[in-house]
């Protein structure tokens, strides 16, 4: 499929299904595995504010790019609206809010409670179409966030900075499955990786204004690595992971692919154990895998449901 054909309006059929899905899908989630311990690094010399919103238009200049050299069409009408939901989950929402919850909490905790976005996303998106799954879904869903409101009381171990860092990781994974949800409906009608490019666009006078914001209170002075690991959470966490992702989703089964990023947060722990030295308890095990179970199982239902229909 070329680059103008998956900027058509109205395109709705995924591409044929092979295996190549779940390898591109997995290299998307590959990509974001190393958000959060990156995110940690970086946040030890830079401010949360200027991550958030810096990576935010370096990935906005990416994008500006890409649109203007394969000649994108503008978006219509109400799509601006839908890109903008987009935006402001993707690009503003998450980025901002766990920049600012790694600074008091370790990335394997942040890992763990961010495994709910699979389960947290299908929610959103069930809202968002209409569908009626079965009673089973919602009860997998709701252990999931029960699980993962559980390991982050007692990992945290009090109501200090850490509750409020967990407060911030909910409401990450919120925006994030807003603007997923959301997102993926928009790719079928506007290309993929062109939604994730007009929502860096268009929120890129927000983000240049945040950025200046944070330079003005704090001149960025991080180290090589802290600065490294900036480069990557803007030109892949924010822009080319992005790429992969979509590509797995579009070539589908669109269900199906999206499982593969319930490994992300086992990846992250790994990533946090290996690059950072976190010390990863039985408790962060523990509470990964059950967050992890009850995911799949939301997803699984759905998947079900969706089989039986067809």
């Amino acid at each position: 499929m070329s680059v103008q054909s998956s900027a058509t309006v109205n395109v709705r059929t995924p591409l044929p299904p092979t295996s190549a899905g779940f390898t591109w899908g997995l290299a998307g989630v590959a990509a974001f595995s190393f958000t959060m311990p990156l995110t940690r690094v970086a946040v030890g010399g830079l401010t949360p504010l200027f991550i958030g919103s810096g990576r935010a238009v370096v990935a906005a200049i990416l994008a500006g790019v890409a649109l203007a050299a394969t000649r994108q069409p503008l978006p219509a009408g109400t799509q601006w609206a839908r890109i903008a939901v987009v935006a402001a989950g993707i690009v503003v929402g998450f980025p901002v809010l766990t920049s600012y919850a790694l600074t008091v909490t370790p990335a394997s905790h942040g890992a763990v409670v961010v495994a709910l976005l699979p389960a947290a996303t299908a929610v959103v998106a069930v809202l968002r179409t209409g569908e009626r799954p079965a009673r089973t879904f919602w009860l997998f869903s709701l252990a999931g966030a029960i699980a993962a409101v559980g390991f982050a009381l007692l990992e945290g171990g009090g109501f200090g900075e850490a509750r409020w860092a967990d407060l911030l990781l909910f409401g990450a994974v919120l925006a994030a499955a807003i603007g997923y949800a959301e997102g993926g409906l928009l790719a079928r009608e506007i290309g993929a990786w062109q939604t994730v490019s007009w929502a860096l666009v268009l929120s890129s006078p927000l983000m240049l204004a945040l950025a200046g914001v944070a330079v003005a209170g704090q001149a960025p002075s991080g180290t090589a690595a802290e600065w490294a690991c900036f480069a990557y959470l803007s030109a892949v966490s924010m822009y080319l992971g992005f790429f992969a992702w979509y590509r797995g989703l579009a070539i589908g089964p669109m269900a199906r692919v999206s499982q593969v990023q319930l490994v992300q947060p086992v990846m992250s722990i790994c990533w946090a154990a290996l690059l950072l030295g976190e010390h990863i308890g039985w408790l962060a095990f523990a509470g990964g895998l059950v967050i992890i179970a009850c995911a799949s199982g939301a997803v699984r239902t759905r998947l079900g449901l969706a089989a039986d229909r067809r």
